[in-house]
């Protein structure tokens, strides 16, 4: 059975290695090596890792039999609003396909709920293959943007925002 448990900052090392098995599947084809390893070491080292729970992010991890499947990282009031962000979210590659993206959304939304937010919003590349996953999950293209985050790379994404049920 998979268990959705709070992430404390000991847990910073296996999320960092499931981004590091992770990223190369998901984005393999869509970013170059050199852009794959920066992001890599900008995002998921401990200091920024730390620094995101410092600064709010609340991180989850769904544990099977002490084994860690996958993770997210959400933000509730982002920007003053009644939405929460969702920052990260990404399984093994080997345990995709076992609902466990599922569980951690419902988890969030939960949360979400509890802390009186009415949407989830979240960033995904606009070539990544898990916008059809969002889709089914009730989120819905709201914007694309493009963001800098130096060396000249880009993140180029869509927000998508899911309204949840009891706020439409």
């Amino acid at each position: 059975m998979i268990h959705i448990v709070k992430a404390i900052t000991a847990d910073l090392k296996t999320i960092t290695e499931i981004a590091h098995k992770t990223w190369p599947v998901a984005y393999g084809e869509i970013l170059s090596p050199a852009q794959l390893d920066y992001m890599l070491k900008v995002f998921y080292s401990k200091e920024s890792l730390q620094a995101n729970m410092d600064n709010g992010h609340e991180f989850i991890l769904a544990i099977e039999n002490t084994v860690a499947l996958g993770f997210a990282s959400f933000e509730h009031q982002y920007e003053n609003s009644f939405k929460t962000k969702i920052h990260k979210i990404y399984m093994l590659p080997e345990a995709q396909g076992k609902g466990i993206g599922k569980l951690l959304i419902d988890a969030i939304e939960k949360m979400t709920l509890d802390k009186g937010c009415k949407s989830l919003l979240l960033n995904v590349n606009r070539f990544n293959k898990a916008i059809g996953f969002y889709q089914k999950m009730g989120f819905q293209i709201i914007q694309e943007i493009d963001i800098e985050i130096g060396l000249g790379y880009l993140m180029e994404d869509y927000v998508m925002e899911k309204v949840l049920s009891c706020c439409k």
